[in-house]
């Protein structure tokens, strides 16, 4: 029995020994200091538009804009075909006209030529590699007849960020209450054809920790 109480007034005076530099520990604040509440900075708006960088030709159709940029014609001349001129080391030389057209499609520099995509004989029209005519607004295609692989991608929706619902929209009494619409939006949306290398973009933010709070609470009073 005198063992028993012994080792019960040991464990009170260490129970009693740790939590008094435990208290004093923590009047000390020697395990550290919590970290101040980081302001963080409002997100870039630019960084949440949904909508392409650029307008292609069959947007342009579809909200009816004006189309006069396209109309070749205004300053060629029909039934003749446009002469193209070259400088001493074979490259492209942009009339007046073009100027705000730069042209980069490849590194190589065999495909700044005019004529790879539009048709000599009618401005209006583009030629792929299988020789058909296509419309602009018919440009992916065009596309595809050089890049099959991304073409296939694009059909299949990997690339050119497809958008709509998953369930795609069926005829009649075979469509649901989940389906509805979808959009591919064409390689001019993103890449300009004369030039398509995608410029760079500023990411954005990462996620923050939920104990940090925005400008506009700083403000507010804590409940």
């Amino acid at each position: 029995m005198m063992n028993d109480n012994k080792q019960t007034r040991l464990a009170l005076v260490v129970l009693t020994a740790t939590f008094a530099l435990l208290a004093v520990a923590f009047s000390l604040d020697l395990f550290g200091k919590i970290a101040p509440v980081q302001e963080l900075p409002l997100v870039d708006r630019e960084l949440l538009k949904t909508e392409t960088w650029r307008r292609s030709y069959a947007d342009l159709v579809r909200s009816k804009a004006e189309l006069d940029d396209f109309d070749c014609y205004t300053c060629h001349e029909k039934g003749k075909k446009p002469v193209l001129k070259y400088d001493d080391k074979q490259q492209l030389i942009i009339p007046d006209e073009h100027s705000d057209v730069v042209m980069g499609h490849g590194t190589h520099g065999r495909n700044n030529n005019c004529f790879n995509c539009h048709d000599d004989e009618n401005l209006e029209q583009l030629q792929p590699r299988d020789g058909r005519a296509l419309k602009f607004e018919q440009s992916t295609m065009l596309c595809g007849s050089c890049h099959g692989p991304t073409y296939r991608d694009w059909e299949a929706g990997m690339h050119g960020r497809t958008s709509g619902y998953w369930n795609r929209t069926k005829e009649g009494t075979e469509q649901g209450k989940f389906d509805g619409p979808f959009k591919k939006q064409d390689c001019v949306n993103c890449h300009n054809p004369h030039s398509p290398k995608f410029p760079g973009r500023q990411p954005a933010p990462p996620p923050n920790y939920l104990r940090e709070k925005t400008p506009s609470d700083s403000s507010h009073t804590s409940h």
